[in-house]
């Protein structure tokens, strides 16, 4: 059987999910392929060598309606996922559902309101307004994943015939499975790798580093980390981020800032991601109390678990439940209480490894791909 993984941007974070499911279920024997739209210039991350890949161009409306048009021929699996409940992916999906009759999965890692806060939002309807967002070239209900619809296609979840979700506050908003942000804990095996070799390759010798290996937005609270680094003004500390935003220039207010502590890696393929993050010692995860962060799984938690790491997060969503004292939280937002634990940590590195080996032990028991895979089983046998 054919999974055709629907994306709505593959030059935003949905790729990297949707790059995870199509691993997990290559694990499953099925055939996969990822169509999505791309509206940036470049794919938000590298995707897996074993997947092929159909990229096309995202337009505003109306020519994005013969963009879903081709889109609409290219889906052609035996099954539907897709990856967040927006018009781009879960719209036409349903569109392609209409057509074939086949099953349809929609998969949410975020809650896609909560960037635009969530039910306080409302489209403030005016006659001019309404006009200029219809006709101008600009105009925002030219979108297609303008947020009135996407809290349209909201109130459409139910229309799917299988629902994953991989934190709780989604789960209760949304119900269906749970299936968490797993990691290929095989390829991320940390007996494969020698940090100090790893960090001589990355060109991280000589520092203590501290590692954030995604892309930095505001409510990730890389900020607060570089703070803490600025308290402690130890010169050997070094926050490292690999790969950094594609979504505009908070990489550049960073650096202008904190440029001192901080050295950027570029974005790597997932199957070289294990030997960047053998070069921390730490890998941080400091979240801020937001609602877009508390209905997130951080997929740099089981980065750092899987290649048994010290894990350094924050009390946020379910970071405490995920890591459950196999890591350090501290509070969100407090710069305070990161520098005193960064400082713990390297003073009793030994303590802090074998603490990152526990995590290791229960990221391979619950948030592997081989779990994702016996839960994504389980889903898609309910559609027979």
């Amino acid at each position: 059987m054919k999974v055709s993984l629907v994306v709505s941007d593959l030059s935003g974070g949905g790729a990297v999910r949707a790059f995870l499911l199509g691993q997990v279920l290559k694990k499953l024997a099925y055939d996969v392929e990822i169509v999505g739209f791309l509206f940036g210039k470049d794919l938000y991350a590298i995707p897996p060598d074993n997947i092929p890949i159909v990229s096309i161009p995202g337009k505003n409306y109306p020519e994005f309606l013969l963009a879903a048009q081709t889109a609409l021929k290219k889906i052609d699996g035996d099954i539907i996922y897709a990856v967040k409940p927006k018009p781009t992916s879960f719209g036409v999906s349903l569109l392609r559902k209409l057509q074939t009759k086949r099953p349809v999965l929609v998969d949410m890692d975020d809650w896609e309101l909560s960037w635009y806060g969530g039910d306080k939002w409302k489209y403030r309807f005016a006659p001019k307004k309404f006009y200029r967002d219809i006709f101008k070239e600009n105009g925002q209900l030219r979108e297609p994943d303008y947020p009135l619809y996407v809290k349209w296609m909201e109130k459409l979840v139910p229309r799917a015939d299988a629902v994953t979700i991989d934190t709780q506050f989604l789960k209760q908003r949304f119900g269906g499975m749970y299936l968490p942000n797993g990691k290929d804990t095989d390829l991320f095996n940390p007996d494969k790798y020698d940090p100090e070799v790893s960090r001589e390759q990355c060109g991280l010798s000589g520092y203590r580093i501290l590692m954030f290996p995604g892309a930095p937005r505001p409510h990730k609270g890389v900020e607060d980390v570089l703070m803490a680094l600025e308290r402690l003004n130890e010169p050997d500390l070094r926050l490292v981020i690999v790969g950094g935003s594609p979504y505009d220039d908070y990489d550049n207010q960073l650096m202008q800032r904190w440029g001192r502590w901080i050295i950027k890696l570029p974005k790597s393929p997932v199957e070289k991601m294990p030997e960047v993050v053998s070069a921390a010692h730490v890998v941080v995860v400091p979240q801020r109390d937001t609602l877009t962060a508390h209905a997130q799984f951080p997929l740099k938690l089981t980065d750092g678990m899987a290649m048994a790491k010290p894990v350094l997060s924050t009390r946020v969503g379910d970071i405490p439940e995920i890591l459950e004292e196999t890591g350090y939280v501290v509070d969100p937002g407090s710069p305070e209480q990161l520098a005193e634990k960064i400082q713990e940590i390297f003073q009793n590195l030994d303590a802090a490894n074998a603490l990152g080996i526990k995590a290791r032990e229960r990221c391979v028991k619950l948030y592997s791909t081989d779990t994702m895979a016996a839960i994504l089983s389980e889903v898609i046998a309910s559609l027979q």
